[in-house]
């Protein structure tokens, strides 16, 4: 093999080390920012289909119901802490640390992002709440076993006759 090929066949290395690298550092930033939905029964139960609970330190997002009377207020700060339930029985606290949505309430259909702390315990960074009476987010209603559909006006609603 000569000098020219040596240099060529080491250039080639290179290239396909430095690609090889780039991509599954890509890889390790995209894994570590997904965030995948859960409803709280699969958090409590596991996945139907496959029976996997997230693990403790994983960045998820939660969906479902805000439980009646569940929701307890620190007077001298933000913390809020609530639980959150779905049809099934399932249910999650979740704690947060910062303004909730106006539209939040007890009652309420809510997607909440954040890092599972312990079974069944979300610590969250942002919670979202629907936007008007009619309307919930297709995760969510999916995990509440309802249609998500939108509201059909007809002309006698829109007069009032």
């Amino acid at each position: 093999m000569n000098l020219r090929r040596k240099k060529r066949l080491a250039l080639a290395t290179a290239l396909i080390c430095g690609v090889a690298a780039i991509a599954s550092l890509l890889l390790y930033a995209l894994n570590a920012n997904l965030n995948l939905f859960y409803t709280p029964t699969e958090i409590v139960l596991g996945k139907k289909d496959t029976g996997i609970k997230p693990e403790i330190g994983q960045r998820i997002r939660v969906g479902g119901m805000v439980t009646m009377g569940s929701m307890i207020r620190d007077p001298d700060s933000l913390h809020v802490e609530f639980a959150v339930h779905d049809s099934l029985g399932g249910e999650v606290i979740v704690t947060f640390d910062d303004l909730l949505p106006d539209l939040f309430r007890e009652g309420q259909g809510i997607v909440a992002q954040g890092v599972l702390i312990e079974d069944g315990r979300l610590e969250a960074t942002e919670v979202l709440a629907k936007h008007d009476e009619n309307y919930m987010p297709p995760e969510v209603a999916e995990a509440m076993g309802q249609n998500h559909q939108k509201l059909e006006y007809n002309q006698e609603q829109k007069t009032g006759y």
